[in-house]
C-alpha cells in the first residue's frame, strides 16, 4: 500500500490579511516571465520526489518578485526551471515571449547569456580579472561591444566607480556581490535571477545589496526574481510568493518583515 501525497497547506486569505490568492496570469508585454502547469519531478519509485506540482503563475516586468517556502517546497527548483537550468517534466515556460521549453541545449546557453542576469550566494566571479573584466564578460563571451554610456550609468548607481581596477580579493564581500550585480544588468536582461543573493553577506552589506535590487526595479525597469528564506529580504521585493510541498499557496503584496514572518508561520517555515 503507498501513502498517500502530501497535501499542500493552503494559506487562505482569512488566515493573514496580507496573502492573497495567486494573481491571475499575465500575458503580453506586461509579463517578464510565465510558467504555465508546471511539473517537476526527481528520482523513482520509493525515492521519488514531486517538487513542482501543477505551478502556474507570472512575473510582471519591471517587479521585484521574492519566491519563499519552508525547506523541501520547491522555490529553487521553481527558480532553476523558470531561469532554464533544469528541465521540467510538463508545462511551458515563456521569458520574454519565447517558450524556453521549445528550445534546444544550443539556444538555452544562447538565451541565458543574452536575456537572463543571474546573482548567486556565491558571488561566482572570475578571481583573475579586474571587476570592470568581471562586468563586461558576458559581452565579451558574446563577442559584443559594451555600452559605455549604460556601463557608466550601471557602475555610478551601485557606487562601483573606483573599484573598477581591483580583483575580486581586493573587494568586500558587498562590493563584489555588487559586481555581481552589475554583471547581471549590462546585457539588459529580460529578467535577473537572485539565488540567496545576500546568503554570504552580513546584514549591513546584505542591506546595500538588496536596495541596489529594489533600485535596479524601480528605477531601470528591471524584473528581479529572488529566492530567500530571509524574510527581511523578502521585504524588499513588491511581491512575495509563497510555495509549499511543490505548491502555490498564496501571495504577499508590498510584503513586510512582519507580514512574511506571520504568513511563513502558518507554513511551519
Amino acid at each position: 500500500m503507498t501513502n498517500p501525497a502530501p497535501q499542500p497547506q493552503t494559506l487562505r486569505q482569512n488566515s493573514h490579511p496580507a496573502v492573497q490568492p495567486i494573481h491571475p496570469h499575465l500575458t503580453g508585454p506586461n509579463a517578464a516571465v510565465e510558467a504555465t502547469s508546471l511539473a517537476k519531478t526527481y528520482g523513482r519509485g520509493d525515492t521519488r520526489v514531486t517538487a513542482l506540482r501543477d505551478v502556474s503563475l507570472s512575473f510582471a516586468a519591471g517587479k521585484f518578485t521574492a519566491i519563499m517556502g519552508p525547506s523541501g517546497s520547491g522555490k529553487s527548483t521553481l527558480m532553476h526551471c523558470l531561469a532554464g537550468l533544469d528541465s521540467v517534466d510538463g508545462g511551458r515556460i515563456r521569458v520574454g515571449g519565447t517558450d524556453i521549453t521549445a528550445l534546444n541545449d544550443k539556444q538555452l546557453t544562447l538565451l541565458r547569456r543574452e536575456r537572463i542576469g543571474f546573482v548567486f550566494q556565491a558571488f561566482n566571479l572570475v578571481p583573475t580579472l579586474t571587476a570592470e573584466q568581471n562586468i563586461t564578460l558576458p559581452l565579451a563571451l558574446a563577442n559584443k561591444p559594451v555600452d559605455k554610456e549604460w556601463f557608466d550609468y550601471v557602475v555610478s548607481t551601485l557606487g562601483l566607480g573606483d573599484r573598477l581596477r581591483h580583483r575580486p580579493h581586493e573587494l568586500s564581500g558587498g562590493q563584489q556581490q555588487r559586481v555581481a550585480v552589475a554583471r547581471a544588468l549590462l546585457t539588459r536582461p529580460d529578467v535577473i535571477f537572485g539565488d540567496e543573493p545576500t546568503g554570504n553577506l552580513d546584514s549591513q552589506a546584505g542591506g546595500e545589496v538588496l536596495s541596489l535590487l529594489r533600485r535596479s526595479s524601480r528605477e531601470m525597469g528591471q524584473s528581479i526574481i529572488m529566492v530567500t528564506h530571509d524574510p527581511v529580504a523578502a521585504s524588499y521585493a513588491d511581491r512575495v510568493v509563497l510555495m509549499s510541498d511543490g505548491n502555490l499557496v498564496g501571495e504577499i503584496e508590498d510584503p513586510t518583515t512582519e507580514s512574511v514572518l506571520a504568513a511563513l508561520g502558518k507554513l511551519g517555515a
